[in-house]
Formats: structure tokens, sequence, C-alpha cells
């Protein structure tokens, strides 16, 4: 079929006539998938899902039900921000999981509408409704994460850069271009640089690309979105090559590691994996990551043939790079990852799909579009399942947290207290943020104290050491008061402080 008179067709491709000048009937295409993602996330993730860990370290920045939990090297500013207009005057989950499933559903439709010109409508509202049934594209809408948000601000970014090319006259895509890349570096500076790599390169090295403007919009929406996290380098972290180094330190070592097996193994629900191990997921969960280069390469064919390739070529350029650092330069895996690789891949197999059931024609086209359909429907049903065990695995993990600082307050561990203890068996930074109090590491990642400040708060405040079940506390609590807990958990908690309050 590849090989026939239909590839070279440009219908699939081109848009010409009313199609270039974008009709306000095309509209409702995509606010339609915009609205579907917000409804599905409402339905299927649920607004009473409790607050992951890295979720607890961002709004904790900005909230005043807890301190704020120690604040890696990796991690930017750009969440704490998106969160704020809720978290800094309300502590209710729902209103924020609502809040972020709105303004991702927003983000959606705006990121599709820039397409609008470059290619039929039908494509990038396919590409969106493919990238919006991913389990994990659902599941992150309504979380305080990056990831998303890096994805759809790619998205947008790469289609203000084809417009701006496309009209030099205009200004409104060369400030969508700055401004996409802002959020980008505000959200993850490092992501924004890999995504962005390819348009930079663009305009310094193709000719017919150049473009003054835009490579200051470009250079100076990531000089602006990264600022704070550059500035914050030098204030905080020795400045920002330690910061680098010492990010690249707590992810492992970035360099030559190959985790490709690691990205297909999280694919069966596992949204953090590290270490990476155990049995890869079910073929069938793992089908459509194989088919998503295959089908994105048949996609830029379709459209080099039309002579129409830079709306498909480039964001395919872009996914390449982004996903370059999270299959060869990570040594773990977290689906999440990759988000803005498939919604930037989501264009040419949208392309792809559209042109395999619209061009054939005769008895060969029902059986292409019979064949797409079941695709597409199995497609569905695998990630609504993973989606489900997804959800219903981490509300469990969520609310044994919830359960755990209950208990501690049932004991007398009240704000202002302290929590500390094993990160294996119960995290003490998502379950003090539960519990209302501050976290405290004396090691790891999150090293932010030391054993001598951590006794000395215990004279002024509540202070309680979490272990496994029958697990042996640090030797400054060894004689403290022993209160088991529920999901399987001890504490040990501090003597009362002297000024009468405590455990």
């Amino acid at each position: 079929m590849t090989g026939t008179r239909y590839l070279a067709s440009p219908r699939s491709v081109r848009p010409s006539g009313a199609a270039a000048r974008w009709k306000w009937g095309d509209e409702p295409w995509l606010a339609a998938v915009a609205v579907a993602f917000t409804v599905a996330q409402l339905i299927l993730v649920r607004p009473t899902l409790g607050l992951g860990w890295d979720e607890t370290v961002y709004i904790s920045q900005v909230s005043g039900h807890a301190p704020a939990a120690f604040f890696s090297a990796p991690r930017s500013r750009g969440v704490s921000l998106l969160v704020a207009p809720i978290t800094s005057w309300s502590s209710s989950t729902t209103l924020l999981r609502v809040y972020l499933a709105l303004l991702s559903g927003l983000g959606m439709y705006l990121a599709l509408r820039a397409w609008r010109g470059l290619l039929p409508v039908r494509v990038p509202a396919l590409a969106g409704a493919l990238f919006a049934s991913l389990w994990v594209t659902l599941f992150y809408g309504p979380q305080a994460m990056p990831n998303l948000w890096v994805a759809l601000a790619a998205l947008a970014a790469v289609a203000c850069f084809l417009r701006a090319q496309a009209d030099r006259t205009r200004s409104a895509p060369v400030w969508g271009l700055a401004a996409s890349a802002a959020l980008m570096a505000l959200m993850r500076p490092t992501d924004a640089l890999w995504v962005s790599l390819p348009l930079l390169v663009a305009l310094v090295a193709v000719r017919r690309w150049r473009h003054g403007r835009l490579l200051l919009a470009l250079a100076g929406g990531l000089a602006a979105g990264a600022a704070e996290w550059v500035v914050e380098a030098y204030v905080s972290f020795g400045g920002l090559a330690h910061r680098l180094s010492e990010g690249s330190s707590i992810q492992g070592g970035l360099g030559w590691n190959y985790a490709v097996g690691d990205q297909l193994r999280s694919l069966g629900g596992r949204t953090l994996c590290r270490p990476c191990t155990g049995a890869m997921p079910h073929t069938a969960v793992t089908l459509w990551w194989f088919a998503l280069p295959v089908l994105a390469v048949f996609g830029l064919v379709v459209a080099v043939r039309a002579r129409h390739a830079a709306p498909v070529a480039l964001p395919g350029a872009c996914a390449v790079s982004a996903a370059v650092p999270y299959l060869f330069m990570i040594g773990y895996a977290a689906p999440r990852f990759l988000l803005p690789v498939y919604a930037l891949l989501s264009l040419p197999v949208a392309l792809a799909l559209v042109h395999l059931v619209t061009v054939p024609r005769g008895r060969l086209r029902p059986l292409v579009v019979a064949s797409v359909a079941v695709g597409l429907l199995g497609h569905l049903a695998i990630q609504a399942v993973v989606l489900g065990h997804v959800a219903d695995r981490t509300a469990a993990s969520h609310e044994r947290w919830a359960r755990i600082a209950d208990g501690l307050h049932r004991n007398g561990v009240r704000a202002p207290c302290l929590i500390t203890g094993d990160e294996a068996a119960a995290p003490p930074v998502p379950i003090a943020f539960y519990a209302g109090c501050a976290s405290a590491n004396t090691g790891g990642h999150n090293r932010n104290t030391t054993t001598a400040a951590l006794v000395r708060s215990a004279r002024r405040e509540p202070v309680a050491v979490l272990t496994a079940e029958g697990g042996k506390p640090p030797s400054y609590a060894r004689s403290w008061h022993p209160v088991h807990l529920a999901g399987r958990v001890d504490a040990y908690l501090a003597p009362a402080p002297r000024n009468g309050r405590g455990a």
C-alpha cells in the first residue's frame, strides 16, 4: 500500500483554500478533544485522588498547610506557580484536581489550535485525541507535575515556529514561540533545551529559516523561563555548574545509560521504575509503543511525497531530541518523562492514520478503515485498563499515607512538628505534608538536616521517626516512645517538649 500512487497524494497533508484559512467551523473539533480530555480525567482518575510524593514537594512551596519540603537540585518552581492560585488559600485536593483538569484541557485546546493553517484540522484533532488517550497523559493531567505542561508547550512552540516562518510579517506567532519556550523552561529547563535544540539548529544552520526575531524569541523565552532556576542555583546550590552536577547525581549520574527497556517496563503502570527490574508488560500493553515510530516515519514519508514536510518533520525532530536523555542518558524510567515525545510524535502518527483511511479507493478502503478502527478501539481499551489499575494502586498508597498521618495526630504529633524516618517504609516528605508537619532527612538525596539538629528540634516541638513495622529506629530515638501505626509502620515519638506540647 505504501508503494502505490496513494502515497504521493497531498490531500491528507496540505491545507489549501478554506482549510488554510482555518474556518470557525473547525473549532468544535479541537474543543471536543479538549473537553473529552478534561472529562476523562475527572471520571477515570477522580478528583479525590490524594497527593503524590513529588506533588507534596511542589505544593508545599506555596501552601500554608505545611512547611515547605526540601527542594532538590533537579526541580523547578514552575509547578508551584501553576498551583499557587488554589493552594495559596485552599488545602482541598479535590478543588486542586478539578482546577488542573480544566487547565490542562484548556492547554490542550490552545496547543492544538496553534496548528491552524499548518495542517488540515482533522490531523491536529486526531493527534490531540491520540495523545490524550494514553493512560500516562490522562493520569498526569490533573496532577501537580511538570511533564505534561512541557509537552503541551512543546506542541505549541513548534507550531508557532512554523507559522512565524510561513508569514514573517505577523508578530503573534513570534510571541507565541517566546511564551511557549518560557513555559517549557519554567517547568523543566533541561527538557526545554532538549526539545528546542532542533529549532535552534534550524534557525542557525538552515539559510531559508534564518529569522533574527524568531531566534531572539526562542532564546529569550528559554532564558526568561529558566531565569529563576539559574538565580536559585547561585543562591542555594553554589552555582549553576554545581546544581547541574548535583541534579545529575540525584538522577544516578547522567551518561550512557540504555533505558529503552526500563521505559517499556514502566508502560505497564509503574509511575516510577527505579530500580527497573521485573518482567516486561504483556505485548498488548506495549504494542502501541512499537507502532509509534513506524507510523511516525510513514507520516513523514507521506508529507515528503506531498512536498509539505516541515509541519511533520520538525515536530518529529524535536521528539527525537527530547527522547535522547530519557532513553540513553538516565539509569531509570518514569513514563511521564516521555510525554513531550508522545505529544510531538502524535502529529506525524495522526497524519499517517488520516492518510490510510482517506486516500485508498475501491475494495481496499473498507479493509483499511476497519483495521485502523479496530486497532484504535483496542488501544483505547488497553489504556483504560492500565489507567484504572494505576489510579487504584496510587489511591491506595496515598490513603495509606493519610492513615499514618491520622495516627500521628491521634498520638499528639501536630503542627508545629517534624517527621523523619525510613523513606522506603514510610516516606517522610508526603506523610509530613499530610500531617501538616515539616519533613527532615539526614541522608540520601533529600538530606536537609543533621542528627544533632533533629535532637534539638525534639526539645521544642513534637518529632516522630517512622520505620517499617518491627524496624529499628536510629540510635538517638531508641529511648523514644514507640507507637504502631496503620500501614505496617511504627513511629518513635520524642518526649514532650519543654514547652509542654508534644507527642
